[in-house]
């Protein structure tokens, strides 16, 4: 992506977490000024400390401790040349039952609430994550945008209503502002959350504790390296394009044996596993179809599994060596 020479200003909802802080760091690269906010402060929640550390040195960079109902974000969003939700709960698993309604209440009514006040503040650009929860699975191919969509869990209800929000409100005649939705296929890298397969497979390897496979490990997923995410993002910030939702996924698309051979390689250390029955509302296969992201965004993933996994494993050999320097200081 060109640099921003026109000191644009961005709102990054969701800046503490994994995608949103990689985004924060990416635009403060290229110029931009950068707004953050999230329900984690960065002084009291040690992730999102972490994640912010490196922006939270720039004078380009100002963050808000909030919830999205807040009226602050008013002001947040006023004068800003894109807005970035990112914000989100996530998780398949912990989307069944009584938890549904904060599921709801964050990627639902929160997008709503982003989805207004942009066109209150007549915002040119908003790009909203959403998920390839969305499809419900690929095993009739890879996954196209105009293909049918069918969530197998509350999460990728959740994530297509409020994709869905935003795609209805920039269908509008009298819309404002441009919409596109990225759907991120399982996104992995440094600072990944500690419940994703890439980063529970490096600390089975790190702590010698098995990790639980679940299932008989042929699932098959299209793993994105968050980089390549970010590159996604910026990009969608500067097309012309609006009203669609684009896959964002990596090059390849492997099975959870094939991914676990690839840690033994790039570790050289084999991945303990404990076997247990696989999870509902788990598709047996994600791939996307890249075809969209490429003529819309001009996007091509850059990084190729093993590479991604060696960096994250970087990452995480140095962020347990500090925190264990840390202790014994």
């Amino acid at each position: 992506m060109n640099r921003n020479e026109h000191g644009s200003t961005a709102l990054v909802t969701g800046a503490g977490g994994f995608v949103g802080s990689h985004l924060v760091d990416g635009l403060l690269a290229q110029g931009w000024r950068v707004r953050g906010v999230d329900r984690r402060s960065p002084a009291r929640d040690a992730v999102a400390g972490r994640n912010l550390a490196r922006a939270m040195q720039s004078t380009e960079f100002v963050f808000e401790h909030m919830d999205l109902t807040d009226p602050r974000l008013r002001d947040m969003v006023s004068g800003v040349d894109a807005v970035f939700h990112l914000a989100a709960s996530t998780g398949v698993r912990g989307s069944w039952g009584k938890a549904f309604m904060s599921y709801v209440h964050d990627n639902v009514a929160a997008t709503h609430r982003v989805i207004e006040e942009c066109e209150l503040a007549r915002v040119p650009r908003l790009v909203v994550a959403s998920s390839s929860s969305v499809y419900g699975g690929s095993a009739g191919g890879p996954s196209r945008e105009d293909g049918p969509v069918v969530p197998l869990s509350p999460y990728g209800v959740s994530k297509l209503a409020g994709e869905q929000l935003a795609l209805a409100y920039a269908a509008r005649p009298d819309a404002v502002t441009r919409t596109v939705a990225l759907r991120f296929f399982t996104v992995y890298g440094p600072r990944q959350r500690e419940d994703m397969a890439i980063s529970r497979m490096l600390d089975a390897v790190r702590s010698g504790q098995p990790m639980r496979l679940y299932g008989d490990g042929s699932q098959r997923r299209n793993f994105t390296y968050v980089a390549d995410v970010v590159d996604a993002l910026m990009r969608a910030a500067q097309t012309e394009t609006t009203g669609c939702a684009v896959n964002v996924a990596g090059p390849v698309t492997v099975s959870m044996r094939d991914l676990l051979d690839t840690v033994r390689e790039v570790t050289g250390s084999p991945v303990p596993v404990k076997r247990v029955p696989a999870r509902s509302g788990d598709p047996e296969s994600t791939e996307a179809d890249p075809a969209l992201a490429e003529s819309v965004l001009g996007y091509r993933p850059g990084i190729g599994l093993a590479e991604g996994i060696d960096r994250q494993w970087a990452w995480t050999r140095a962020t347990v060596d500090a925190v264990i320097s840390g202790r014994t200081a």
